[in-house]
């Protein structure tokens, strides 16, 4: 009923001359994700959404989502996944970590549920300076990008969303780019700081130029890359 009552707005509004399309991400990446695409011609994209903490708030796929794309959804917190598999259904919703080898990693649960981690280096630096506490650690199951992507994508994702704080850099640079290059990245790139003066993460823009993307948009907090050939060819 809900999604009904959306398309008969949506209607209402297209024959009333007004176009719009609703962002859930922190800062529009969704909606500069969807121009790409609607750039590439590629309807409905495939997506794999790695830390990807809430089924709308803040979610770089939902927009996706309720456009008719489907993908995997991954996230470390038993929550976050009873959430997605109310909200999104359609998806695969995997309550499993995604790390650089396969096996099991301590999960450091923070009081700002975005900031929770598998990096004990991270979780100590945010109670260092106050912006959160750990409020409990446990062992979660870990999987490779590869094995996520061998798994559940019969082919190469188109999208991928990356937000695992404090291994970003280490699952990029896991990634046989060779073997599976998606589309579209979309990256956080601003390391949390509860003065909210977080410093950029360097090592990410050398690892995706070498890999073949051009970076296509910034919003200060997260970056998109696009692979440079498609993007040069559309």
């Amino acid at each position: 009923m809900a999604s009904l009552i959306t398309r008969l707005k949506r209607r209402a509004l297209r024959e009333a001359g007004i176009h719009y399309r609703k962002s859930y991400a922190q800062c529009g990446e969704d909606m500069i994700v969807r121009f790409v695409f609607d750039a590439l011609k590629v309807d409905r994209p495939r997506f794999l959404d790695l830390g990807a903490h809430h089924p709308t708030y803040l979610s770089n796929t939902y927009a996706l989502y309720a456009e008719g794309s489907r993908g995997v959804n991954v996230d470390a917190s038993p929550a976050a996944i009873a959430a997605f598999r109310r909200t999104r259904p359609d998806d695969v919703n995997l309550n499993v970590g995604v790390g650089t080898e396969p096996g099991e990693l301590d999960f450091y649960e923070m009081s700002v549920p975005t900031l929770s981690t598998f990096s004990e280096t991270q979780a100590r630096r945010y109670e260092a300076e106050g912006g959160a506490r750990i409020v409990g650690t446990r062992k979660v199951p870990v999987r490779t990008f590869h094995d996520l992507v061998r798994e559940h994508f019969p082919v190469t994702p188109d999208f991928v969303s990356l937000d695992v704080e404090g291994l970003d850099v280490a699952i990029l640079r896991s990634i046989d780019f060779a073997a599976c290059r998606p589309t579209v990245f979309c990256i956080e790139t601003l390391t949390y700081s509860s003065e909210r003066q977080g410093d950029r993460i360097d090592e990410i823009d050398p690892i995706m130029m070498a890999a073949g993307y051009l970076k296509y948009a910034d919003t200060h907090v997260n970056t998109i890359y696009v692979v440079e050939s498609a993007w040069r060819r559309r």
